[in-house]
C-alpha cells in the first residue's frame, strides 16, 4: 500500500501509460493513477501545506477477454477510455466464444452494422459489404492500418482483433467512408512457446481446422505460424459452398530490445460457389411488377433452399500479403516505425443472376413466354451470367514517429507520419454465353455456362497517394485534455477502360466499322487533388474512472470511391469534375470504467452530415447538391463484471435521412436505405465450477428501407427481427476443451439482405450447430 503526498491540493495526474510498441503482443497496457474528484480540491490557502491522503490502491488496466486497453495503431496514443470517439474492439476471445470465422460474423457484435445490401440489379455483392451508420463502409476496411482494397470475404484465422471506429476516419487513414472504418490486427510472434489447434464440425457439412503455433527461437526472436482449412456448405442453401485454406508464417527479431523487426506473409485461397439469393416473390410487401403479371400477387413464397445458379458458378479468390515492419526506440518516450507492404488479391467470379421483373424491363423479360398463369410449374425466369475477373494490388511504405514530452506545464503525446502508397486495379472484360432460363419454383442447376473467355474490354485504374499527418494529445492540467490531428493527402488517379462494341437497347456502343465485339476505348481520364482531413476533441475527467468528451471531425472521399473508377464526363456520379464528398461529424460522449476497471461503459450522441453528395436531377442531369444526415445515440459496454462473468452489449438508435435531394428508398421517404433505426446486440459468458462454461447472445435489427432503381412491385423494406445464439463449453484439462455453439436458437425466419431492386434477397441462416475441440500446449 502506498501513500500520496499532495502539496497542491489537486488530484494526482491521471495520465494513461500505453505501450509504445504498437504490436498485438504489447497492447492493452494502461495505467491510471487514482485521485479525488475536482470538487474535493483544497482551497489555495491550504494548498501550501503538505497533506497526507488516504491510502489509494493503484490498479493497472491489463485488459481482459472482452476489453481491450487501447487501439493497436500508433496513431491512437490514448487508452480507449480516454479516446474521444466511439470505438468498439471485438477481441480474439469474443470471436472464439462465438466461433466467428469471418469479418461479417465478427461485425454482428456491432449494433446497427451488417451486410444488409445484396447488390444492384443482377449484380451480387461479392465481399464484406458492411453498412455502418447509414453508409457502405466496404472501402474503409484496413489491415494493420493499411487499406485492403479487395471486395472479398475475409477469414479471421490470422487476426487478433477487429477495431471499429465510428465517424469520419479521414484524418486517420485518408479517403474513407463518412461512417467510419474497420481495422483488422494481424497476429504477431511473441516470446513464448505455445501450440493451439481447433477442429470443428457442424451443420451443412461444416468442417474447419486451425493451427496457431508460436515458438521462441532465442532470447529476442520468435516464429509464429497460423494455418486454416474450411470445407462447408451454406446452411439453408442448396449448392452454395464455402471452401478455403490459408497459411500465415511470421518472424520477429529483437523482441524486448530497442530495435525490432517483424516479417510476415499470408496466403489465402478460396474456391467458393457463390449465392445469388432467392426471389422475393411471396414475401410481405410483394406485388406483381406489372398488370400483365397480376396473377403473381398471391403467389406463394419460393423455397428458401432453392439455388438459381448453374454448375459453372464459382468464386475463386487468391490473396497474398507480405509485410515488413521495423521499430526503433530512441528512448522510453520516443519510437520510430516503418512498415512496407505488398499485397495482391485476384478474383475470378461467375454468378448466374436473375430478376422476376416486368416484361417491358430492359434488363430481363420477366416470366418467359409460354407460361400458364394458373400453373406455377410453367413459370420460368431468365438467368444471366454475372462475370468478374479482377486483380487488386497495393504497395505502401509508411513511417510513424510517436513521442511524449513536456512544454512547460503541458504534457504532449504526439504521433506523426508520412505515407507513400500505390493502388492498382485491373478489371478484365469477359464474354458470357447466352442467357438460360430456370424454373421459379423448381430451379435446375445442372446447366453449365460454356464459352466464357476474356474479350479485351478491360479497365485499369491506378492511384498514387502521398500523405503526411500529425496528432497531438495535450494534458492541460489534471482534469482537462485536448487532442487534435490533421492529415494532408495528395492523390493522382489514372483510369482507362474499353467496351465491347455493339449491343442492343441502352447499351449500344458504336463499332466505327470494326466487327461487333471489338474492344473500343470508352474512357481515358485522370484526376488529382489534395484532401485535408482533421479532427479536434476535448476531454474532462469527471472522476478517476470516468470522463465526458466532445469531438468534431472532417473527412473527404473523391469521386470514384475506393477503386477510383472514374467516368468520362459529368453525366456520371464518378465524374472527375466533381468535388470530394465531405463528411462532418460532431460527437458528445462519456466513458466509464467499473468493477476495478474491468468493464468499460460508454454513451455518445452523434451527428454526421455529408455534403457534396451526387444526385440525379428531374431532368436527368447529375449534380452535387445532395446532403445526407445521420444522427443518434449509441450505448455500449464490454469487459468483465466479475472474474467469471464477461459481457459485451451495444444499442443504437439512429435517424438517417436525405436532407436535400431525391429519395433514395423505394418507399419514397427521405430515410437512408439499409439502415435500421433501432439495433441491439449482446453476448455474455459465465465460467461455472468443474470446468463448465455457458454463454449466449441476442441480436435485434430494426426494419430497413431498401434502395430504389425504378423497380415496381417488390418489397420496399425489410422487416425487423430478433436472433438468439447460445454456447456451452467444458474444459477437460489444461490441454483440451470442447465448445458447442447453437446459432439462431429459435430457428427465426428472416431476411438478412435484399438487393437494390428488391427482386432478390438472402434468407437468414436457419438453426445450426457447431462442435469444436480446442487443443493447447
Amino acid at each position: 500500500m502506498s501513500y500520496i503526498k499532495n502539496r497542491k491540493g489537486a488530484p494526482a495526474r491521471a495520465l494513461a501509460q500505453g505501450s509504445a510498441m504498437g504490436t498485438a503482443a504489447a497492447s492493452v497496457l494502461a495505467t491510471l493513477a487514482l485521485g479525488p474528484a475536482p470538487a474535493m480540491a483544497q482551497s489555495a490557502a491550504s494548498s501550501a501545506n503538505t497533506t497526507t491522503l488516504s491510502p489509494v490502491k493503484v490498479t493497472g488496466d491489463t485488459g481482459n477477454a472482452y476489453k481491450a486497453g487501447k487501439l493497436e495503431s500508433p496513431k491512437f496514443t490514448q487508452p480507449l477510455v480516454d479516446t474521444t470517439q466511439t470505438v468498439q474492439v471485438i477481441t480474439q476471445q469474443q470471436m472464439k466464444d462465438q466461433q466467428a470465422t469471418t469479418l461479417t460474423e465478427a461485425m454482428r457484435n456491432v449494433a446497427g452494422a451488417g451486410t444488409f445490401f445484396a447488390g444492384e440489379n443482377g449484380n451480387t455483392s461479392t465481399g464484406d459489404t458492411i453498412y455502418l451508420r447509414g453508409f457502405d463502409t466496404s472501402n474503409s476496411i484496413y489491415i494493420d492500418g493499411i487499406r485492403d482494397t479487395a471486395s472479398v470475404k475475409r477469414d479471421m484465422f490470422n487476426y487478433d482483433s477487429v477495431e471499429v471506429i465510428k465517424g469520419p476516419s479521414g484524418s486517420d487513414y485518408g479517403r474513407s467512408a463518412p461512417s467510419g472504418s474497420i481495422n483488422l490486427n494481424t497476429k504477431q510472434p511473441k516470446l513464448e512457446d505455445s501450440f493451439d489447434a481447433s477442429f470443428g464440425i457442424g451443420s451443412a457439412r461444416y468442417k474447419r481446422g486451425t493451427l496457431d503455433w508460436n515458438r521462441q527461437l532465442g532470447d529476442t526472436s520468435a516464429f509464429r505460424l497460423n494455418v486454416m482449412g474450411l470445407d462447408s456448405d451454406q446452411a439453408g442453401r442448396k449448392e452454395v459452398e464455402n471452401n478455403r485454406w490459408g497459411v500465415a508464417p511470421s518472424f520477429a527479431w529483437g523482441l524486448g530490445t530497442d530495435n525490432r523487426v517483424y516479417v510476415d506473409f499470408m496466403h489465402l485461397r478460396q474456391t467458393n460457389v457463390p449465392d445469388g439469393g432467392v426471389p422475393t416473390v411471396g414475401l410481405p410487401g410483394y406485388s406483381a411488377p406489372s398488370a400483365a403479371l397480376g396473377f403473381m400477387n398471391n403467389a406463394r413464397r419460393v423455397d428458401t433452399n432453392n439455388f438459381y445458379g448453374t454448375s459453372s458458378d464459382h468464386d475463386y479468390v487468391t490473396t497474398d500479403m507480405a509485410t515488413i515492419r521495423l521499430e526503433h526506440d530512441f528512448n522510453a518516450n520516443t519510437t520510430l516505425r516503418n512498415t512496407t507492404r505488398w499485397a495482391r488479391t485476384k478474383e475470378n467470379y461467375l454468378l448466374s443472376s436473375f430478376m422476376v421483373s416486368a416484361p417491358s424491363s430492359p434488363y430481363t423479360s420477366g416470366l418467359q413466354p409460354g407460361y400458364n398463369a394458373n400453373d406455377p410449374s410453367t413459370w420460368y425466369v431468365a438467368r444471366t451470367p454475372n462475370l468478374k475477373n479482377v486483380s487488386n494490388r497495393i504497395i505502401t511504405n509508411q513511417t510513424n514517429l510517436t513521442s511524449k514530452f513536456d512544454t512547460g506545464p503541458l504534457k504532449h503525446d504526439i504521433s506523426a507520419g508520412f505515407e507513400l502508397t500505390r493502388e492498382i486495379q485491373d478489371n478484365y472484360g469477359m464474354t458470357s454465353p447466352a442467357k438460360s432460363v430456370v424454373s421459379l419454383y423448381h430451379p435446375d442447376s445442372s446447366d453449365s455456362a460454356m464459352g466464357i473467355h476474356n474479350n479485351g474490354a478491360d479497365a485499369h485504374a491506378q492511384t498514387d497517394t502521398v500523405a503526411a499527418y500529425i496528432f497531438d494529445t495535450v494534458d492541460v492540467n489534471d482534469w482537462w485534455q485536448v487532442n487534435g490531428g490533421i492529415r494532408v493527402d495528395h492523390y493522382r488517379t489514372t483510369y482507362d477502360s474499353a467496351t465491347a462494341c455493339g449491343g442492343t437497347g441502352r447499351s449500344v456502343v458504336p463499332c466505327g466499322g470494326a466487327p461487333v465485339g471489338t474492344p473500343v476505348t470508352s474512357i481515358d481520364t485522370k484526376a488529382s487533388g489534395n484532401l485535408v482531413d482533421w479532427k479536434l476533441g476535448t476531454l474532462f475527467r469527471v472522476a478517476p474512472n470516468g470522463n465526458v468528451y466532445a469531438n468534431y471531425a472532417v473527412s473527404q472521399q473523391p469521386p470514384g470511391g475506393a477503386s477510383f473508377t472514374l467516368a468520362a464526363d459529368g453525366a456520371n456520379a464518378n465524374s472527375p469534375d466533381f468535388k470530394p464528398q465531405k463528411a462532418k461529424t460532431a460527437e458528445l460522449g462519456t466513458k466509464w470504467e467499473f468493477f476495478d476497471r474491468n468493464l468499460l461503459v460508454s454513451a455518445a450522441l452523434f451527428r454526421t452530415e455529408v455534403e457534396n453528395d451526387v444526385q440525379t436531377e428531374p431532368d436527368g442531369t447529375i449534380s452535387q447538391t445532395a446532403k445526407k444526415r445521420v444522427q443518434g445515440l449509441e450505448l455500449g459496454l464490454g469487459g468483465q463484471i466479475t472474474p467469471n462473468w464477461s459481457a459485451t452489449a451495444g444499442y443504437t438508435i439512429q435517424n438517417a435521412t436525405v436532407e436535400n435531394g431525391p429519395a433514395v428508398t423505394q418507399a419514397g421517404n427521405n430515410n437512408l436505405s439499409y439502415t435500421p433505426k433501432h439495433a441491439f446486440t449482446a453476448w455474455t459468458t459465465y465460467q461455472l465450477p468443474y470446468g463448465f462454461r455457458l454463454g449466449g447472445g441476442a441480436r435485434y435489427v430494426g426494419s430497413m428501407s431498401r434502395g430504389t432503381d425504378g423497380a415496381v412491385g417488390t418489397p420496399d423494406h425489410v422487416q425487423s427481427y430478433w436472433v438468439f445464439d447460445a454456447m456451452a463449453g467444458y474444459t477437460v484439462n489444461k490441454n483440451l476443451d470442447f465448445q458447442f455453439n447453437v446459432y439462431n436458437l429459435f430457428n427465426k425466419d428472416y431476411v438478412a439482405a435484399i438487393n437494390k431492386s428488391g427482386y432478390r434477397y438472402f434468407p437468414g441462416a436457419p438453426r445450426t450447430v457447431l462442435l469444436t475441440a480446442n487443443i493447447h500446449f
